[in-house]
């Protein structure tokens, strides 16, 4: 009864906090609603929010969406301006657009649109030209405006930050790409290294897919494909080969999904996507946002900072916030995700900290501007740590070696033949996540990964235990030597944190989760073993030829504490993230269920073929 009372007070309080900020908005902002012409004539649909108080001028903070800026309707106001009420109550003039060819806007719309460099006449439109004309107009038409725009976005949202970049109007002095889509066939979302994340890709087509006849508001569109999974593993491989879902689902209705299947390597339609070559000469202000938990976008944080700082001056402000989060997490409180407790409120502290004082001081010369380069919460040891660059320069590569028995060790192998070998079968895949889900969830990036180990086709390498802290603070490089006897592989290289077997349980332990000798997943990613050597021209294997697989895991920032031991799991599926590998060189697009085939895979660590992860430590 005690509990019960409890969430309903919770439930009370969260409620009158909520008609409080609705009435807050109500009384201190104007809304109205334009179509803003494109240079091509086209018109976007603009939701606007004026502060009543016309006593001083006020910087535009925008927000450019693909998920519609509802509510609609002059009378009708979002519950919070901004991405959390200490913009809300901070003092901006807040837009939000509908982007071309989404929800009230005209024209016709293309996921992630390419950027066009050299654009001839109005006709060659993008993103970049779309935030521009909506800038020029915004300034020229909005009163008591300070000349200054700020625009950020979580996502897809991201990507449209980021795809305001190239060619900025001058009026725009600080951009905040958060999670940003970025590249949709090496990290992001839909593919990782050429493996296609099914449940993201059919979970996302199946309703943001499906194409809009006309320009609607989003309570009208009723056309989204319905599907049921209650076991996602079941569902995903009760579907079997990749050409079922347009049999089953798609028909010819959602034209994404054909280009995909039209597409299997990385060619010219992929490559446009890729926004970042087209990072330079940046004048706006930049602050990168991810979360190291991102289940969707942590590629596209790190890799459009990376971009930003490879291919522009030093004179150019550049950061880079990357928490404990999962996609979009740094808006709520931020100390716990899955299992882990953090022992803070990062969220809060990067709102407070880093994101409204960036905005602030760019668009208001509020503040001074000593925000640091990089900062970065470092999982283990649970501080937010501050670098001048990232990944920082205090660091010592080091290379852990896969070892005979199971073992991982900083010394090379010292025997002259030595391998593991197991069978890996398409046909009963090994899940991402232990127990039953019903759609992909997000905590899987930091799950406890016992349940995998247990499994004859997953092999385990781990060092002994710990007598010292070691800080992992950049990259991850998977340099693997295998053989198979088919003619295709794909491998999972998993970096876990395993507890001591006297760890204990949190306090007040209502998962009921066994803390002693848990395994928490620090990073792991996927590879297409058909592209070691070219995204663009895949190769087949050579059955049974000792072969390297190398590839980068997404950057880390996690202590490895005393007591604790440095986990390597490898295995070849990683269902039903990832699509399955029939194990054959064939277009697994087009694949039909007599293709899938077992194959006997290889994990080589010997003088010879010494399999590694490296990584860098950083230096206390």
């Amino acid at each position: 009864m005690k509990k019960i009372l409890l969430l309903i007070g919770l439930a009370l309080l969260c409620g009158n906090l909520y008609a409080q900020d609705s009435l807050y908005i109500r009384q201190n902002y104007t809304k109205m609603e334009k179509y803003i012409t494109m240079r091509d004539g086209k018109r976007l649909f603009t939701s606007i929010y004026l502060p009543k108080d016309q006593s001083k001028k006020y910087p535009i903070l925008m927000t450019r969406t693909p998920y519609s800026v509802a509510p609609y309707g002059e009378n009708e106001y979002k519950k919070m301006l901004g991405q959390n009420m200490l913009f809300t109550k901070s003092g901006f003039i807040f837009v939000y657009q509908d982007v071309r060819g989404r929800w009230m806007s005209e024209g016709n719309f293309i996921d992630v649109r390419p950027i066009i460099d050299n654009k001839k006449t109005n006709n060659d439109v993008d993103e970049s030209s779309d935030t521009y004309d909506t800038i020029d107009w915004l300034i020229k038409n909005l009163p008591n405006n300070n000349g200054r725009v700020g625009i950020e976005g979580i996502s897809y949202p991201g990507f449209y930050s980021t795809a305001s970049l190239p060619y900025a109007h001058p009026a725009l002095k600080a951009v905040s790409p958060q999670a940003p889509v970025t590249e949709w066939f090496i990290g992001d979302d839909f593919h990782h290294n050429g493996a296609l994340f099914l449940m993201d890709a059919f979970a996302f087509i199946t309703s943001f897919g499906v194409p809009r006849p006309a320009p609607l508001m989003r309570s009208q569109f009723k056309n989204g494909i319905k599907f049921h999974e209650k076991d996602n593993y079941k569902f995903y491989l009760d579907m079997g080969p990749l050409p079922n879902y347009k049999k089953r689902y798609f028909g010819d209705s959602v034209k994404f999904w054909d280009n995909m299947m039209a597409h299997p390597n990385y060619d010219s339609f992929w490559q446009g996507m890729n926004i970042r070559p087209h990072l330079k000469n940046i004048t706006p202000a930049t602050m990168v946002v991810g979360g190291m938990f991102d289940a969707e976008d942590c590629f596209g944080a790190l890799h459009v900072y990376k971009a930003l700082e490879e291919q522009n001056p030093q004179t150019h402000k550049n950061m880079l916030v990357m928490g404990p989060w999962y996609h979009g997490g740094w808006e709520g409180e931020g100390q716990f995700f899955g299992d882990q407790n953090f022992g803070q409120k990062t969220g809060e502290w990067f709102r407070e900290n880093m994101e409204l004082p960036f905005f602030n001081y760019y668009l208001k010369d509020e503040g001074a501007m000593d925000l640091p380069e990089a900062a970065i919460f470092v999982t283990g040891s649970n501080e937010w740590h501050k670098f001048n660059t990232w990944p920082p320069k205090n660091t010592t590569e080091k290379t852990m070696y896969l070892q005979a028995n199971g073992k991982l060790s900083f010394e090379s192998p010292k025997t002259a033949v030595s391998y593991d070998e197991y069978v890996s079968d398409p046909n009963s895949p090994v899940p991402y996540q232990d127990g039953i889900q019903e759609r992909r969830t997000r905590e899987y990036m930091l799950d406890d990964q016992r349940f995998a180990g247990r499994r004859p086709d997953v092999k385990v390498y781990q060092t002994d235990t710990l007598k010292e802290d070691i800080t992992l603070t950049g990259p991850v490089l998977a340099d693997l030597f295998s053989s198979t006897t088919g003619t295709d592989a794909d491998y999972v290289v998993k970096l876990i944190d395993v507890f001591p077997d006297n760890y204990p349980n949190p306090k007040p332990n209502t998962k009921n989760v066994t803390m002693a000798g848990y395994e928490m997943l620090v990073r792991g990613e996927i590879f297409r073993g058909r592209y070691r050597n070219s995204f663009e021209k895949p190769e087949a294997f050579v059955p049974g030829k000792v072969t390297e697989v190398k590839y980068n895991l997404p950057d880390v920032a996690h202590t490895f504490k005393k007591g604790h031991r440095i986990m390597i799991q490898v295995q070849n599926s990683w269902f039903p993230l990832a699509d399955r590998n029939p194990q054959k060189f064939i277009d697994i697009y087009h694949a039909t269920d007599a293709d899938f085939q077992k194959a006997t895979i290889r994990i080589y660590h010997d003088t010879k073929a010494a399999s590694n992860v490296k990584v860098t430590v950083l230096e206390q």
